[in-house]
């Protein structure tokens, strides 16, 4: 069953239903994801959020289907892809995209940023070379890259204009879906602004439904829509923006959030300090996973794998203190 329930009048161009991960590791089975459920409509933005390890970039991976899930469904507008083979679903691919976290690694050293941004032209748009050339300009324009960068190779780039030349390739083809893997984690600030910018700017012009993966907070307030919080390789919380971060209702999310320092100083944070160590996937705790480490645990909690209860529309937490509203750390 989907987490979310598609909005009316919205398409649903990407759907997670129940999609669990098992790597096998050292002759037992290492759980990257547990009955993971979500869905990225058109022209929105879904931030992914967890500490490092927590299953995120397994879950943007199983939903381009780079990864085949070990359980669960994998939807792509509306047709189940979770089997394709990789024959079949090669058509599919110029319709969904992968924006990298470093783009120095990410890209071919021995091409200049023009091949590098024209590549998924040659593999998925049937053009001849001057309409490629003339789309590769337009493309160029589109992220703000000067036409005298286009025949510079990375190492004569910089790093905000290396990302710009990922994601001129990743909507080169005009993609319904595209996965952005913690795209500003290597940049710095001012860098990162202007690349949350052109996303928003190609959000409005192309309707592209964006799966924003990351692991700070402060930036899914600028551009996401909703926010899905994972702990350990299972949803513990999704809501809005503005609920998820404001009104964070599942104690991981609360002590995420308490680590984070606000943009005014004069605001004051209580630090939720958490003790022990994210538990190893491969051993993972009965009942909540998050029990281990959780202030307010009980013996329910250790017995008892919690569902996504709701705390408002369009806000649930999985945590069984949410029923008697016992579930703040700080009251």
């Amino acid at each position: 069953m989907s987490a979310t329930v598609a909005r009316a009048g919205e398409e649903i161009v990407a759907e997670a239903c129940g999609v669990s991960m098992r790597f096998a590791a050292s002759g037992r089975m290492l759980h990257a994801l547990e009955d993971v459920s979500l869905v990225v409509h058109a022209g929105e933005v879904l931030g992914l959020v967890g500490e490092s390890g927590s299953g995120k970039s397994t879950l943007g991976r199983c939903l381009l289907r780079l990864l085949q899930p070990s359980g669960g469904a994998v939807r792509i507008c509306g047709h189940d892809i979770t089997t394709w083979p990789e024959r079949r679903l090669r058509p599919l691919r110029a319709g969904m995209t992968l924006v990298f976290q470093d783009p120095w690694s990410a890209l071919n050293p021995r091409m200049t940023a023009r091949r590098l941004i024209e590549e998924p032209l040659r593999l998925h748009v049937p053009m001849n070379r001057v309409a490629r050339r003339d789309a590769v300009e337009a493309l160029a324009k589109r992220v703000h890259l000067a036409p005298t960068q286009l025949d510079r190779y990375p190492t004569e780039l910089s790093g905000g204009q290396l990302q710009r030349v990922c994601i001129a390739r990743a909507i080169a083809t005009s993609p319904r879906l595209i996965v952005l893997d913690e795209p500003t984690s290597s940049l710095d600030l001012s860098v990162r602004a202007g690349i949350l910018e052109l996303l928003a700017e190609l959000r409005a012009e192309t309707g592209a439904a964006m799966l924003f993966i990351t692991h700070d907070l402060a930036t899914l307030r600028l551009i996401a829509d909703r926010i899905i919080v994972l702990y350990l390789g299972r949803v513990v919380e999704e809501g809005t923006t503005t609920q998820v971060l404001d009104a964070p209702a599942h104690p991981y999310t609360q002590a995420l959030l308490s680590a984070h320092l606000p943009s005014d100083p004069e605001r004051r944070v209580t630090r939720i300090r958490l003790t022990g160590e994210i538990p190893s996937p491969i051993d993972r705790p009965q009942g909540c996973p998050f029990v281990t480490r959780c202030p307010l645990a009980g013996p329910r909690c250790a017995a008892t794998v919690p569902p996504l209860q709701e705390v408002m529309p369009a806000h649930r937490a999985a945590c069984l203190r949410v029923t008697d509203g016992n579930h703040q750390i700080i009251g």
